[in-house]
């Protein structure tokens, strides 16, 4: 019997100027953190993604080789890409988030009634985060390890 995938669908932007695997890898991080996924899901397969996206089958793999290099997912010959760890937080992060999920729908509710578009809302949004806490810069990155010129760490600044 085949293991099922998680409940994850990729979603493709192709005007995004992000590379699709880039896409594939954030939203598979985006999942993580939030809960969607956790350790031992199965990830659906390069045929089921490129079946639901139209992306080619070597974009897929490129991703999840991504994953497996980064250590979230492992390959597991015949089974398929499994979830090995979680992002984020405690294990009850899920939990501890529910009233501050609350909040930002709310917001976005009312963003939404105010006539924002969906793209203002993300550059608002990109905005408050970056001021608070602070915006992820290239330069001064020694580029091999994720960490600048003082040593502190900015694996996975991009994402927030």
């Amino acid at each position: 019997m085949a293991a099922e995938s998680a409940a994850v669908e990729f979603r493709i932007d192709r005007r995004s100027g992000v590379a699709t695997y880039l896409q594939i890898v954030q939203q598979t991080k985006q999942a993580l953190r939030l809960g969607v996924l956790e350790p031992g899901d199965r990830l659906p397969t390069a045929r089921e993604v490129v079946e639901a996206t139209a992306i080619n089958p070597n974009t897929v793999l490129k991703a999840y080789r991504e994953l497996e290099r980064e250590g979230l997912v492992e390959a597991r010959r015949g089974l398929g890409t499994f979830v090995r760890r979680a992002l984020g937080g405690a294990p009850d992060a899920t939990a501890a988030d529910a009233p501050l999920r609350t909040e930002l729908t709310d917001w976005a509710r009312r963003a939404r009634a105010a006539g924002l578009e969906r793209d203002d809302v993300g550059a608002l949004f990109t905005a408050v985060l970056d001021s608070t806490y602070g915006r992820y810069r290239t330069n001064g990155m020694n580029g091999t390890n994720g960490t600048d010129s003082a040593g502190r760490s900015h694996e996975g600044d991009q994402e927030r």
